[in-house]
């Protein structure tokens, strides 16, 4: 026969398991959610989306510079590539905020953040 004592360090050895499993559970559900989020840092781009790839987009940013010597002003294109995340749906032509993040490839440092202006489709234009 187990003693009142002794069932009591079992509820306890119990509870504790559950509470180890539950902390356990929480963990991997967190790791599932951060898995697909990425630290953003550094400087941020507005551009036009050029090229459209599976995951990436290729954005077109133009800016002027001035040139002192003849007193004029040109303008001046950056291409660069970009993370499109999950579920987020863009079409050529798109305007875009993209934000600077640590690298997730060879080329691509940059992330969507949002969309500015949606292109004009074809059946508009009609």
């Amino acid at each position: 026969m187990t003693s009142p004592q002794q069932l009591g360090e079992q509820a306890k050895k119990g509870e504790k398991e559950e509470m180890v499993e539950r902390t356990a559970k929480q963990k991997q559900e967190n790791r599932k959610e951060t898995k697909n989020i990425v630290l953003t840092r550094g400087r941020i781009f507005e551009g036009v989306i050029v090229k459209l790839f599976p995951h990436r987009v290729v954005v077109e940013n133009e800016r002027t510079m001035y040139i002192q010597k003849y007193e004029r002003f040109y303008k001046k294109k950056t291409k660069l590539h970009a993370r499109v995340p999950q579920g987020m749906h863009l079409q050529l032509g798109d305007r875009i905020k993209i934000r600077e993040c640590r690298p997730l490839s060879k080329i691509i440092h940059f992330i969507v953040e949002s969309v500015i202006k949606k292109a004009d489709s074809k059946e508009d234009k009609k």
